[in-house]
């Protein structure tokens, strides 16, 4: 199997291409920087921002292979605010990032996607998709239009024998929200209230994440088409008593 996973230097990214490649998977990790790729697996600089970052990156992966039977797209960035305190260049970063981004690696790779007898690609989403989170607006927002981008193009590309889905994880314990913790006044309490605002009590992990993510890429999940997965603790779905 060969798979392209997109900010695959830590987290979720890095937890995804560690297991396909005990798998057996010949995975291109595709990232700003190696970070954990490091002596895993092949590492391909891509800022999923640019189009002609990503345009290199795919040219790469063309010199190396005739097809992809898998994309994970999980680079994506972050931002704190409420709309009012939003800047218009926060909008755009974000969105380039988290939308634009996991389009134009979309639409770059699909020729060797169709390639593929059993292609799928799954979209880090986030459970802020579907529920209102506090002084998250724009990442909320972009994450509200890549899930709905990943039903768009299951609908889309059905036809050329693709299957398209997401997972919407909770809060993960991941670098990422580590860096965000570290922005704010009293780091240990903040985490304190993202577990406790998860039902299981405590940060999803990112190897769980990674767990769903390869359950709807495996070609044995060939009717599932269209779906977003939560693994975010039953924070969207259930309210326990206090």
């Amino acid at each position: 199997m060969t798979v392209v996973v997109t900010g695959a230097g830590s987290g979720i990214g890095l937890s995804v291409a560690t297991r396909l490649v005990a798998e057996g998977a010949h995975v291109f990790g595709l990232d700003l920087a190696e970070g954990g790729l490091s002596g895993l697996a092949p590492y391909i600089h891509c800022d999923v921002s640019q189009e002609d970052s990503v345009a290199s990156a795919v040219a790469e992966v063309t010199r190396q292979t005739d097809h992809v039977d898998v994309l994970v797209n999980n680079a994506g960035i972050g931002a704190v605010g409420t709309v009012v305190d939003a800047t218009t260049e926060e909008w755009e970063k974000v969105f380039s990032v988290n939308v634009f981004g996991t389009a134009r690696v979309t639409r770059l790779l699909h020729p060797l996607l169709a390639a593929s007898s059993r292609a799928s690609i799954v979209n880090v989403c986030s459970v802020a998709s579907t529920t209102g989170l506090p002084r998250r607006a724009v990442y909320t927002a972009s994450k509200g239009a890549l899930e709905s981008f990943t039903r768009a193009c299951a609908a889309d590309l059905i036809a050329d024998g693709i299957r398209v889905n997401g997972v919407n994880p909770g809060t993960a314990d991941t670098p990422w929200v580590q860096r965000l913790l570290g922005q704010t006044a009293e780091p240990e309490a903040e985490r304190t209230r993202l577990e406790a605002r998860q039902p299981i009590g405590r940060l999803v992990s990112a190897d769980e994440v990674a767990h769903a993510i390869l359950y709807l890429a495996d070609p044995r999940s060939s009717s599932t088409t269209g779906t977003i997965l939560a693994v975010d603790g039953g924070m969207a779905s259930l309210r326990l008593p206090s």
